[in-house]
């Protein structure tokens, strides 16, 4: 795994091949293609297992929404080298993916789908202890955070804790909370 993030780091994807992963990690192409169908695949699951490593994040249950939202934004790590230079390698699978249709799928399933169930997860459990009206569309909420954390890596900045504090409680939390009848 450490091998294809180095390799995405200094070449890229559209550069790196399996066969240079496997050269970098000691190993025959073989062994590479028993564990993952694709370039794609290992590297997106490379990225994911180095984030979970970097910023680990699991659902926050502290029995109120508001709880939560404060428990999300605390398992935002201080982020360090390693962590500002995969958020590099992030935007350059992104970049790739808009050409690569098997890396599109790989990070629009294993790469986003997690992090998006995460915090999905959140909010349908305040729905179900009353905190939010069930009629309140929660499914773009994820959308949402993530979307707004990847523009800011757009940017050469990084999802901080302010940065997700601001969405969580300026945007989101008015959101969901609001009285609203539709």
């Amino acid at each position: 795994m450490l091998a294809a993030l180095e390799g995405l780091a200094e070449v890229g994807y559209d550069s790196l091949s399996m066969a240079e992963i496997a050269s970098r990690a000691g190993v025959g192409k073989g062994a590479l293609y028993r564990r993952w169908m694709s370039k794609a695949q290992l590297v997106t699951d490379a990225m994911v297992r180095g984030r979970e490593q970097v910023a680990p994040f699991s659902p926050p249950d502290t029995g109120s929404l508001y709880g939560d939202l404060e428990a999300m934004v605390a398992q935002v790590p201080d982020f360090d080298d390693a962590a500002k230079r995969q958020v590099s390698v992030l935007m350059g699978l992104v970049g790739a993916a808009t050409r690569d249709p098997d890396l599109r799928q790989a990070l629009a399933g294993i790469g986003f789908e997690q992090p998006r169930r995460a915090i999905l997860d959140v909010f349908r459990r305040a729905v179900s202890r009353g905190e939010i009206p069930p009629h309140v569309d929660i499914e773009l909420i994820p959308d949402i955070v993530l979307g707004l954390n990847l523009l800011l890596m757009v940017r050469g900045e990084l999802p901080d804790r302010a940065h997700l504090d601001r969405v969580l409680h300026n945007i989101i939390y008015p959101l969901v909370s609001a009285d609203r009848h539709d």
